[in-house]
């Protein structure tokens, strides 16, 4: 795999297989002047995607592409639309610059939260690179393969009453009710989770894939496009410090990687 474009904001690894994997939520950076302004909950950055590289490292001797962000969601969330729509009319979400936790504790000291300048500026700067970047790796494994497969990859706490309630599955397949992807691609990736028995799951539950999977799912193009939100103790410890857990990685990780071995053989299947 040839590791071949470093941005200040996040980093490609091109790979040798039509399948991208993308993980808007992983990154952990705060630059100093915003980090200045936060409060103390805020700099916990609790919501976020936590060692899911680490979880996917198996998708390198796969040949997957790979896209890690630097800037954590506070900063800006790369898997909302730039216009800050609501992805899910009627229920509570975070948006573009999110305020607050998902536990409702304010992410900016009294006064401190930015305008609507500072978020146009956020977007240029952390956002759009991001999707550049996405963008023009996928068209770069379709035009090489005829088609491609992006594998968005996020994990969540399992308890969070103002999203859902009770415990949430956990393997959450999203593929924006079966638009994102070709029927065979969601159906091969169902058979391999309906095959196990040691997580639950679902498909197109609560999350039904965000802004990216939406956004960039094109399956009349070959362009394949899938969600996977996985609940944090899968494969960590959920409460601070938040420790990554091999012996439960070791578990999943040969389920990540059937569902996403499924996938490519499914697209390659619907281009045929």
């Amino acid at each position: 795999m040839e590791t071949s474009t470093h941005a200040p904001t996040h980093a490609l690894s091109r790979g040798s297989v039509p399948l991208l994997v993308s993980f808007p939520h992983a990154g952990t950076g705060i630059p100093p002047d915003i980090e200045a302004r936060m409060t103390p909950e805020a700099l916990l950055r609790a919501d976020t995607d936590w060692h899911l590289p680490l979880l996917y490292d198996f998708v390198a001797q796969m040949g997957a592409s790979t896209l890690v962000p630097q800037m954590s969601r506070y900063v800006i969330d790369l898997n909302r639309p730039p216009e800050d729509t609501n992805l899910y009319p009627g229920q509570d979400t975070t948006g573009l610059v999110p305020q607050d936790t998902f536990h409702k504790q304010p992410l900016y000291r009294d006064g401190q939260a930015p305008g609507a300048d500072e978020v146009a500026a956020r977007r240029e700067r952390f956002w759009q690179p991001y999707h550049d970047t996405l963008r023009g790796e996928l068209e770069r494994l379709r035009d090489l393969h005829g088609g491609a497969v992006l594998w968005d990859a996020h994990s969540i706490s399992s308890v969070l009453p103002r999203f859902f309630d009770g415990k949430l599955p956990d393997l959450n397949l999203g593929t924006d009710q079966g638009r994102a992807c070709a029927p065979g691609v969601q159906a091969a990736v169902e058979a391999v989770l309906a095959g196990q028995r040691d997580y639950t799951q679902v498909s197109n539950g609560r999350f039904k894939g965000g802004y990216i999977t939406r956004h960039y799912g094109e399956p009349a193009r070959g362009i394949h496009a899938l969600q996977m939100e996985m609940c944090h103790c899968t494969y960590m410890d959920e409460p601070a410090p938040f420790g990554f857990r091999p012996d439960l990685a070791a578990r999943v990780r040969p389920l990540l990687r059937q569902m996403l071995q499924a996938a490519l053989d499914a697209s390659v299947k619907a281009r045929a």
